[in-house]
């Protein structure tokens, strides 16, 4: 043990060494490592900050959660939205039957959207989304709300004049997010009481809901006010724990087939959307992403491989008479080739660290600018390591092994 940490030492202050003597050198030799590292590390760092946000954007929809809608969300160049602007609109008395029915499905709720001019005093909010939900939409989404209070069961049954505001929509209309509950704000002629302020939720990468920025009234209210037909309806079903999404939504069609009586050779005119085939989707495209990273950090790191590998010939050069002296007072083979294996990686840690600290300042920029924090996770930096450990192995086995294979006589004669 003992023996091996000298070895390690000596490596290192030898790596110092060589930094410290040839600065320019070693520094055009580690230039294409840190490089390497710099776009790896930056790209996978990136990647899974976005992936993160957009899987936790996804899973706001609703976990194991089918969207109902006459709309297929799969898009796509030739998507036919001529034959899904022909569909029957979602109804509301078809989620209560889906409810009833539906042995998988543990919430169902009923949405619609439509936007308005919303004012409180002098204060007017042009184009504020205004969603109408029934009263297990909160169950699916799980909204948190900040202050005041979320709506009730009698809010819903009564289609009572009532709403719960986002954070930004509250602080825009009332100065303070906190002044909203209890206030009184209008829109076309009517008016709405503001009962509970929802915590700030950030904006979305994929679309969905806005809650900083809407306002939540009873489904009753709304089609009192609204036309659904004309509201983008939709149905939302999650279901029961542990249960597949893709049997849920296999029931799911079964249950609006015979809901409608499309007969056998019917194509359904509604869609059961997955939201667990939408991370899936989203999976593959962020690997061939990181891929492409890999792709574009691997010619910098096969550079700088050959650059390490080059300092490494020119210092067996330069150390012969000492590799010489080292072995003829009895220093092993395996010695002298554990010592240029571990200085050559340390030289790559060295440029690897580089690459680290010039990711992290991009983090810091970059989580400034962005409206989603870049995360440099642990595995990563440990990845980071383990590659520059490898490049520096590779880099030094050739010197290392003529180092090692040195007949002691010869090289000490060497000048």
């Amino acid at each position: 043990m003992v023996k091996l940490l000298s070895i390690l030492w000596n490596s290192f202050r030898m790596a110092l060494q060589e930094l410290k003597v040839n600065k320019l050198r070693t520094f055009l030799s580690l230039f294409g490592i840190t490089i390497g590292i710099f776009c790896i590390i930056g790209v996978l760092a990136t990647v899974d900050s976005l992936e993160r946000k957009v899987q936790t954007d996804l899973k706001s929809l609703g976990s194991n959660t089918i969207y109902i809608d006459k709309w297929n969300y799969g898009g796509g160049q030739d998507y036919p939205w001529w034959k899904y602007v022909k569909r029957p609109a979602m109804k509301y008395d078809e989620m209560k039957i889906i409810k009833a029915k539906c042995d998988l499905a543990a919430y169902a709720a009923f949405f619609t959207s439509t936007r308005v001019n919303l004012n409180y005093t002098d204060n007017v909010i042009n184009n504020t989304p205004m969603y109408g939900v029934s009263n297990e939409f909160n169950s699916i989404q799980s909204i948190e709300v900040g202050a005041g209070r979320y709506l009730n069961e009698s809010d819903f049954s009564r289609g009572s004049t009532v709403g719960v505001i986002g954070s930004i929509l509250a602080e825009d209309l009332f100065g303070n997010a906190d002044r909203a509950v209890g206030k009184e704000v209008a829109f076309g002629g009517r008016r709405l009481y503001i009962v509970g302020v929802i915590k700030k939720q950030g904006q979305s990468f994929v679309g969905g809901f806005d809650y900083d920025h809407c306002i939540i009234v009873p489904y009753r209210y709304f089609a009192g006010v609204f036309n659904p037909d004309n509201s983008n309806p939709y149905i939302m079903v999650q279901g029961k724990p542990k249960i597949a999404s893709a049997a849920l939504a296999e029931e799911l069609i079964g249950v609006m087939r015979q809901l409608r009586k499309l007969s056998p050779t019917q194509e359904d005119n509604f869609s059961c959307n997955d939201v667990a085939q939408f991370s899936e989707q989203i999976n593959g495209f962020f690997g061939q992403v990181s891929a492409g990273g890999w792709a574009i950090a691997g010619l910098s790191l096969i550079v700088g491989a050959f650059g390490v590998a080059n300092i490494m010939f020119v210092t067996v050069r330069e150390r012969t008479s000492q590799i010489g002296l080292k072995k003829a007072i009895g220093a092993k083979r395996s010695t002298i080739l554990t010592e240029f294996l571990l200085e050559s990686a340390f030289l790559c840690i060295i440029g690897g660290l580089v690459g680290l600290a010039l990711v992290w300042l991009l983090s810091v920029a970059l989580s400034a600018a962005l409206p989603f924090p870049i995360f440099i996770a642990p595995n990563i930096i440990g990845l980071a390591l383990s590659i520059c450990i490898v490049l520096g192995i590779l880099a030094g086995i050739i010197p290392a092994s003529i180092a090692a294979k040195m007949d002691p006589v010869v090289a000490i004669r060497t000048k």
